[in-house]
């Protein structure tokens, strides 16, 4: 179900999709879905949960096997740029989710603030390592900055403002390295 829900949430956003859809998209019967999820924004927390742990995992095996924090950094903007730039990208799924509801704690927007909560610690934290003076800043605005490429790239393209925004991030790991 959850596959199902990746697939049409991010391809076409979380209001255009019934759970009738979603029910046949996944070769589920509904009594099951519904068992599941009883509710379709049960399904939605469910499926952003979902990214959200591939996208940290992803994160940490990025930072686990780099040399030191300055290639865990770039491994990281490198793993977002790559996304940026990969068929059927659409802009960040929590964004694209989050947007869609008003109240601040439908399970889309509180998983959104989860989510950029967490990347922006690790970005902070592997940034520390690297300068314990001015690694927060530098990991706080890497946070920013990612954010710039996933909007900038969804409605202009990875060639145009994301581009700069990809090597700006870069520049900043740089400038962390050596200390400038």
């Amino acid at each position: 179900m959850l596959d199902a829900a990746a697939e049409l949430f991010y391809a076409r956003g979380v209001h255009e999709v019934g759970m009738d859809e979603l029910v046949e998209h996944s070769g589920l019967g509904k009594a099951t879905v519904y068992r599941l999820y009883s509710t379709k924004d049960q399904l939605i927390g469910a499926y952003l949960e979902r990214t959200h742990v591939g996208i940290m995992e992803a994160i940490d095996t990025d930072i686990v096997n780099s040399d030191g924090p300055a290639s865990a950094l770039r491994r990281i903007v490198q793993s977002i740029w790559e996304h940026v730039n990969s068929p059927g990208f659409r802009g960040c799924p929590f964004n694209n989710a989050s947007i869609e509801f008003d109240d601040a704690e439908h399970p889309a927007r509180a998983m959104a603030r989860r989510h950029r909560t967490r990347l922006c610690d690790r970005l902070v934290n592997v940034a520390d390592r690297l300068d314990p003076e001015r690694g927060a800043e530098i990991g706080e605005r890497l946070a920013v900055v990612i954010d710039g490429i996933y909007l900038n790239a969804a409605h202009l393209g990875p060639s145009g403002p994301a581009a700069s925004g990809h090597r700006l991030a870069l520049a900043l790991i740089d400038e962390l390295e050596r200390g400038a």
